[in-house]
């Protein structure tokens, strides 16, 4: 283990999801570390036009009021920042370094069909192979096939395209490169070499100037601009690429023991789940093409074998409606009344299309339900444990498809993220899979994203130090699963309920 202590050192992660963005100070002894809140803001897409775009003007903002805050707070102990999102979005550049209009959101209905349209190109087996990547509409590759056929003129002018949380670190220090784990999730990556596939890239023509430079995550980027620190107060500290997507920087966050590879899986639970085992060498093959599984970038040559499932964005959209009619319900309130209601009562598919972004989440669930002949959920308690136990049953097939594919037999779930914090969900999953259940810490993202930074700057050793750091400064919950007869004939059921 890295015995060194040093002098307490911050550094600063900047984590942006699809509600929020905080700027977070990680403060590190060389034992344990620290988390302070600097600055929260709102992170939601704006309507443009007839499109869902982000105002990445606005987060700007936003970072740099968080920067001026820190160097108020911590001064010259700061050592370095960098930042983590989302996947797949990306904003264009031209040749003047000018962004050419808003980012769109993954969720904008602009890619519509162009997932299936691709497919006439280049066969679904053939990008499979190619990238080992789930295949999802908002895939950047469909993005920007969609830029193309929509925009020419601005494909036309486009230097390159740099990924959220580039464009941030552009901002923060002129870079002009995309980090690894971010990369993979464009389907546009070569998952044997983790470098840009020019063929597939060439076979749906797009331009490869827009393709920047791929580097690994734990890149010192450079030094943040002159402005930047004059405005925040700060000298030039290093910005540092850490695991830029957020579901990277969380899986390195994970405060498992073990040193075994394939006796652990994950959950990083928010918005979207991702349910996923780390590897250390991809798994593409018919099964996997079958099971629709990914392979997204990790840190030290691991890949990320996951799938993305559609979350407590389920429940965020149920609560968004239950306000619009008047409610005033907090989720505590919500997951209480979900605990008193009628267990497997009524049972959706989370990932079937018509939830990704439906004018009124209620009216999807309660018209998927009349569609399977279910009892349709009426009350608040009713709809949100349909979503909880949906969920639960979700993450307790993918694991299995998992442990298919690999050969590995899961002891232990890692939950980890916001979604830890629901105890309910986790007991639930806990039942669903059969195996035990810890939970948290609820940073583990930011933990993630602070830590590479550490390791970066010579602070901490390994991955496997990181996470006992991680350990050693974070509290879990366990659950142990309770199976009953009720909760086998309802996965059965449930099961039946796929398309």
């Amino acid at each position: 283990m890295w015995k060194q202590t040093v002098e307490q050192q911050v550094y600063l992660g900047v984590d942006l999801g699809a509600e929020s963005g905080r700027v977070m100070a990680g403060i590190f002894d060389g034992q344990t570390v620290n988390l302070v809140e600097v600055h929260r803001f709102p992170n939601t897409p704006v309507r443009v036009a007839g499109s869902w775009r982000w105002d990445v003007l606005r987060l700007w903002y936003e970072i740099q009021c968080g920067l001026k805050k820190a160097g108020e707070q911590f001064g010259s102990r700061i050592v370095s920042v960098g930042v983590d999102t989302w996947g797949v979005d990306y904003v264009p550049f031209n040749k003047s370094d000018e962004m050419l209009g808003q980012p769109v959101c993954y969720r904008d209905h602009r890619h519509d069909g162009v997932m299936e349209a691709a497919w006439g190109r280049v066969s679904r087996k053939e990008i499979y192979q190619r990238t080992g990547l789930q295949f999802l509409v908002f895939n950047t590759l469909y993005q920007l096939i969609a830029f193309q056929r929509d925009q020419p003129e601005l494909v036309e002018l486009c230097d390159r395209i740099l990924m959220m949380p580039d464009c941030l670190h552009w901002l923060l220090c002129g870079s002009r490169v995309v980090e690894y784990t971010n990369a993979t999730t464009t389907q546009c990556v070569n998952v044997q070499t983790g470098d840009w596939d020019d063929d597939l890239i060439a076979k749906f023509g797009l331009p490869r100037k827009m393709f920047p430079k791929i580097v690994p995550p734990g890149t010192k980027l450079g030094a943040l601009r002159e402005e930047v620190a004059k405005n925040a107060g700060l000298s030039r500290i290093d910005v540092i690429a850490p695991p830029t997507h957020d579901t990277a920087a969380a899986v390195v966050g994970i405060p498992t023991s073990s040193t075994g590879q394939g006796n652990w899986a994950y959950i990083s639970s928010g918005t979207w789940s991702l349910v996923g085992v780390e590897t250390d060498r991809p798994y593409v093959n018919e099964q996997a093409v079958k099971y629709n599984v990914t392979h997204e970038g990790g840190v030290d040559g691991t890949y990320r074998l996951l799938k993305n499932v559609m979350g407590l964005w389920l429940v965020q959209q149920c609560k968004k409606q239950f306000d619009a009619d008047g409610s005033d319900r907090s989720y505590a309130d919500l997951v209480k009344l979900a605990g008193q209601a009628e267990a497997y009562r009524s049972l959706i598919d989370p990932n079937d299309g018509r939830f990704l972004s439906p004018e009124n989440m209620v009216d999807a669930i309660q018209s998927f339900c009349r569609e399977t002949k279910q009892p349709v959920p009426e009350t608040s308690g009713q709809l949100i444990r349909c979503c909880l136990e949906s969920l639960a049953f979700k993450y307790a097939d993918v694991l299995k498809e998992l442990e298919s594919l690999t050969g590995f037999q899961v002891k232990t779930l890692h939950i980890v993220g916001g979604g830890s914090q629901n105890e309910l969900l986790n007991q639930l999953t806990s039942n669903a899979c059969g195996i035990a259940v810890e939970a948290g810490p609820t940073e583990s993202t930011v933990l993630g994203n602070v830590l590479i930074q550490a390791r970066t700057c010579g602070a901490i050793g390994s991955l496997g130090e990181i996470r006992e750091v991680i350990r050693r400064s974070s509290s879990m919950k366990r659950f142990e699963p309770m199976v009953d007869p009720a909760t086998v004939g309802a996965f059965e059921r449930w099961r039946g309920l796929r398309k």
